[in-house]
């Protein structure tokens, strides 16, 4: 099974990062200022993660592919890392359908 590590980055701000269980990130958030906003985008990500719609499929400058996870605003809750294929980024997006729902959140802020 995935999880969901909260964090904080070299800023000072709140990020989290959906894993899948062999420990590949399958998607990253963005830096929230707040710990409250990074906890409501986790749960954005279980709400819209099931749903193929609010998936944004792209390809990068260097000709790599990524995806964006979307909320029902079509603000974007968090991103892929980058794949060499687009059969691996469809594969990621799989993995974030199944392990975005139902993963536990583990809390690395140490608040």
């Amino acid at each position: 099974m995935g999880k969901y590590e909260m964090y904080k980055d070299a800023g000072g701000g709140y990020r989290f990062r959906l894993k899948a269980g062999n420990g590949q990130i399958i998607l990253a958030s963005e830096s929230y200022v707040r710990k409250a906003g990074v906890e409501g985008g986790i749960q954005s990500v279980k709400v819209n993660s099931p749903t193929d719609s609010r998936y944004e499929r792209k390809q990068a400058s260097n000709g790599q592919y990524m995806f964006n996870l979307k909320a029902a605003n079509h603000e974007i809750i968090g991103t892929s890392e980058l794949y060499t294929s687009s059969a691996s980024r469809e594969n990621g997006i799989e993995s974030c359908k199944e392990n975005g729902p139902d993963s536990p959140i583990v809390d690395l802020t140490g608040e």
